[in-house]
């Protein structure tokens, strides 16, 4: 169930009047109508919604203006196959149909029964100020969430966040995930304007999330977005629902929350799912994102394999590789973890283990996995925007400075698969991005 919120948390959507415009009929309320195929559909200045939908029978989605240097196509959702005459009505058009896939996941698992734990959260809202200066340190201990000192003292956390003293200010994170508990303590502050939040699993502007605590996916996108604002506290976090309880999300509802994000003033999209499967429908969302300087962050998946998951897969690409990047997981002893996937085109990796951040229910815990890298170099990204450094050239450069993870013969079984040089290193990243 979901829970209630305050009137102001439940202001009515507006569409966007510039790229990725929402036609009205998809943003009733309610259980979305969940499509068996989508197609993406070249639009000429002539086109309306209400004729493109008649023409080819099916739901327009998104209507993706023509501009300069911009991508100009509808997506349109069907349950039909796609009529010769609707493709003839549209003049010998270049329509790409696919079929509307539930293959994305969110992957990592809560890890409290491997000997972390679960508690009420006690650390008040993450962005920690004191008399206006920074007080997230105390002692060399991480004063929110202690659990995590050792795990951010080894990617230069504390002398990151000097070097970045506005910590993230004036920069929104998308994190488009399983939702996030919306009440929690933790992000009290820290969430982006409500007119910017969409559950695209529901159909509404709620992205709570929802299921049994300790089951599936409960709690991921929760210690996701926690997990970027303890790397970049002062940044807001989008909440954008694309997962169900179980974890899992279609091709339609990930290229939708892409293109919200961008169109809603999204810097950063923190994206810790992927699938096996390659999306036409979801890689042309990567695109226009890219086109308009949006940079992208995707963990590399959880199956131990000399393969990494989609989108992260094509982060290095020419098409996509100046504003993607790609994050597979290490343990504290620069050693590739257990479950993390691992390929010559993954481009870095951060410690992805027993990582405490907030919890549904007011509480924490602790999540594994290489959806909770991802967060680290999105927060990293963050902390390099609010410091002045222009998106271009930034995914390059946090992956350039990592920290070598091959010396003396580690990860010799994985040599050029963990990133040309490997782990995240806030301090060495963040001293050439803004000096």
């Amino acid at each position: 169930m979901k829970r209630t919120y305050s009137p102001l948390m439940l202001l009515t959507l507006t569409l966007a009047t510039a790229c990725s415009n929402v036609p009205p009929a998809s943003q009733a309320q309610g259980t979305p109508e969940r499509f068996g195929h989508v197609a993406i559909v070249p639009l000429q200045s002539s086109d309306t919604p209400e004729d493109l939908a008649q023409i080819v029978g099916g739901t327009v989605l998104e209507w993706n203006d023509c501009a300069a240097g911009e991508h100009c196509s509808a997506l349109v959702g069907l349950n039909h196959d796609l009529k010769a005459q609707s493709v003839g009505a549209l003049k010998g058009r270049d329509i790409y149909v696919e079929p509307n896939r539930d293959v994305f996941g969110g992957g990592g698992a809560m890890t409290a029964t491997m000997g972390g734990k679960i508690s009420m959260w006690s650390g008040g809202k993450i962005s920690m100020w004191s008399g206006g200066k920074i007080s997230m340190w105390s002692g060399g201990v991480f004063a929110p969430l202690p659990e995590n000192t050792a795990l951010w003292k080894k990617i230069n956390l504390e002398q990151g966040q000097l070097l970045a003293p506005r910590l993230g200010a004036g920069v929104t994170v998308a994190v488009i995930d399983s939702g996030i508990d919306l009440a929690h303590p933790a992000f009290e502050g820290a969430l982006s304007d409500p007119g910017t939040w969409r559950d695209f699993y529901s159909n509404d502007g709620v992205p709570q999330e929802e299921g049994t605590f300790g089951v599936g996916a409960y709690g991921h996108g929760t210690n996701v977005a926690g997990i970027v604002l303890q790397v970049a506290p002062q940044a807001k976090i989008m909440p954008l629902r694309a997962l169900g309880p179980d974890g899992s999300g279609d091709v339609v509802m990930i290229a939708q929350a892409i293109d919200w994000a961008v169109a809603r003033g999204a810097q950063i999209i923190n994206l810790s799912l992927g699938s096996t499967e390659v999306s036409k429908v979801v890689q042309e969302a990567l695109q226009r994102a890219s086109d308009q300087g949006v940079l992208v962050v995707s963990s590399a998946g959880n199956e131990d394999r000399n393969k990494i998951t989609y989108p992260a897969a094509v982060a290095e690409t020419r098409e996509v590789g100046n504003s993607s990047l790609s994050v597979g997981s290490v343990d504290l002893n620069d050693l590739k973890s257990s479950f993390s996937n691992y390929a010559s085109n993954l481009e870095m990796v951060a410690p992805g283990e027993q990582v405490y951040a907030p919890a549904p229910e007011g509480r924490m815990a602790a999540w594994s996995g290489t959806s909770m890298a991802a967060p680290m170099a999105s927060g990293a990204l963050a902390l390099a925007l609010s410091a002045g450094a222009g998106p271009a050239g930034l995914t390059n450069l946090v992956k350039q400075t990592a920290a070598n993870v091959y010396s003396n013969g580690a990860n010799a079984a994985y040599a050029g698969k963990l990133g040309e040089q490997g782990r995240l290193d806030l301090k060495a990243f963040l001293s050439s991005a803004v000096h």
